[in-house]
């Protein structure tokens, strides 16, 4: 039977990709809904090469944009957080593709889950700060969630016929970034350009920041918590930097059993849509003759301060997880901008996390002005700095 897809963050990194499984296999896969951000352009391509039912613009002014764009089209144009949620339950759709990067996601996802759709979840955040009221929505609707991420999936595909209760620990693995190697005096008056060169990945800017920071490693720490229903201190976090093995699982009896693969994030992609099946994909084999061995490092906790602040947001949990991602998030847009500088991202978050009173078992409301403060008290101290 052929799935038919609704995927929110259409025009980003993981977006694009799907969109290319869609393209090699259009006899398994329809698209009937996308969303994005703003990018109109991007998206007036998509509509006229998938012919969606349904586009949603987040930013209202690109909505509109839009809507005179493809208005030759049968394409329905929707806006807002409003238009996300109604595409997350369309009645016709089979797998829900959070792709998005922000905590945009969870509401959406929250309505997909309740409508009874396979989740494939690229977006971290997500589980992160609402990892909660997800597991325990897709518990009580029957629902998988199927991760994305090429770490997550792997671990994934390691557990397939496991039992649970037979893990010892994760071995979650990272490329350790564009600044891997370096210490902390090197990384003084680092600016965005000199960030967003992931040496393995092709990954948006983001994710890319918070590669080289070690916060996405932190926040895939949170993820895995709630998907394998581990301890925190059960997931260790190794450098891999040929970024060959994804990640990794120990068991009881002392085996590993680890993924390996080529750094292309269409094979997590396309897996997290056809699994168990795996389908013929075009990347590059892995030679293991070629590449000879492989390395593992310790990361360095000292010089990369946003694995050990993810670490204690992880373990205060309740609303905690959400003011770190929320300052990361924050102080990674002012990077961006150029108004920061690299080890400033992790002040911030330290500060913001000081600043915040935990919350157990938050519910969405409180998560999402557990956000706002976040980023309120980044912006507040960047002002006073200033």
């Amino acid at each position: 039977m052929k799935k038919n897809l609704v995927i929110i963050g259409s025009t980003g990194s993981i977006g694009t990709q799907t969109l290319d499984i869609v393209r090699t296999y259009p006899d398994h896969f329809g698209v009937i809904a996308l969303a994005a951000g703003k990018n109109v352009k991007k998206m007036e391509e998509q509509v006229r090469e998938f012919h969606p039912k349904f586009a949603c613009l987040y930013d209202e002014a690109a909505a509109k944009d839009l809507s005179v764009r493809i208005a030759d089209t049968d394409t329905k144009v929707l806006a807002g957080m409003d238009g996300m949620v109604m595409e997350a339950v369309l009645r016709t759709s089979h797998v829900f593709v959070n792709a998005v990067v922000g905590m945009i996601g969870i509401e959406p996802t929250l309505a997909a889950i309740g409508a009874g759709k396979t989740i494939a979840l690229a977006n971290k955040e997500t589980l992160v700060t609402a990892g909660h009221l997800i597991t325990k929505a897709a518990a009580d609707q029957g629902v998988s969630v199927i991760p994305v991420d090429s770490e997550h999936s792997a671990i994934y595909q390691c557990l397939r016929n496991e039992n649970h209760s037979r893990i010892d620990k994760i071995l979650l693995t990272c490329s350790g970034g564009t600044f891997r190697g370096k210490k902390r005096e090197d990384l003084l008056h680092m600016h965005a350009k000199d960030a967003l060169k992931n040496p393995n990945w092709d990954m948006g800017a983001k994710v890319t920041i918070d590669s080289a920071s070690l916060v996405n490693k932190g926040l895939e720490v949170m993820e895995a918590r709630w998907l394998f229903d581990v301890p925190v201190d059960d997931i260790e976090v190794l450098v891999q930097p040929q970024s060959i093995c994804h990640s990794a699982v120990q068991f009881r009896d002392g085996a590993v059993i680890a993924q390996l693969a080529s750094p292309d994030m269409h094979l997590p992609i396309q897996y997290a849509l056809t699994c168990p099946d795996r389908f013929p994909l075009d990347i590059r084999p892995l030679d293991l003759t070629e590449v000879g061995s492989l390395v593992f490092e310790k990361p360095d906790t000292e010089t990369f301060r946003g694995l050990p602040l993810a670490l204690s947001a992880a373990h205060a949990g309740g609303s905690m997880p959400t003011a770190f991602n929320a300052a990361n998030e924050e102080a990674v847009r002012l990077f961006l901008q150029d108004k920061i500088e690299f080890l400033d991202i992790y002040d911030l978050i330290e500060r913001a996390m000081a600043a915040h009173r935990v919350i157990e078992a938050p519910s969405l409301e409180q998560i999402l002005a557990a956000e706002k403060e976040a980023r309120e008290n980044v912006q507040r101290f960047v002002a006073a700095k200033a």
